[in-house]
């Protein structure tokens, strides 16, 4: 499949443990796309293992060749509404991942 892809975390770390199925799929992609929020918890599993310094250099040339998306107004915004529907719908997230949600929309 070809176009944009928004990758979260999980993703990136099965990118860097080389799964053949998820690096196929992203070699197709026009553009890929990385929330900052991934950037930051990349950057925490990279700061707390034992190869502190390597991690973190692969993490800056891995997203050197994407965009980072950031937070703004607008997605904090959509932040609100997508946490108040989980919570009505009584399906709580991590916070992380309302963000990353609120990103994507």
């Amino acid at each position: 499949m070809s176009g944009k892809y928004l990758l979260d975390t999980n993703i990136i770390i099965a990118i860097f443990a080389d799964e053949v199925e998820i690096k196929n799929s992203l070699a197709q992609a026009n553009e890929v796309l990385i929330p900052n929020i991934a950037v930051g918890e990349l950057c925490y599993g990279a700061r707390k293992s034992g190869r502190s310094k390597q991690n973190l250099e692969r993490i800056d040339e891995f997203i050197a060749n994407c965009t980072v998306l950031g937070c703004d107004a607008e997605t904090a915004r959509r932040y609100g509404e997508v946490k108040n529907e989980l919570r009505l719908k009584g399906r709580p997230l991590p916070e992380n991942d309302i963000w990353i949600a609120a990103i994507a929309l």
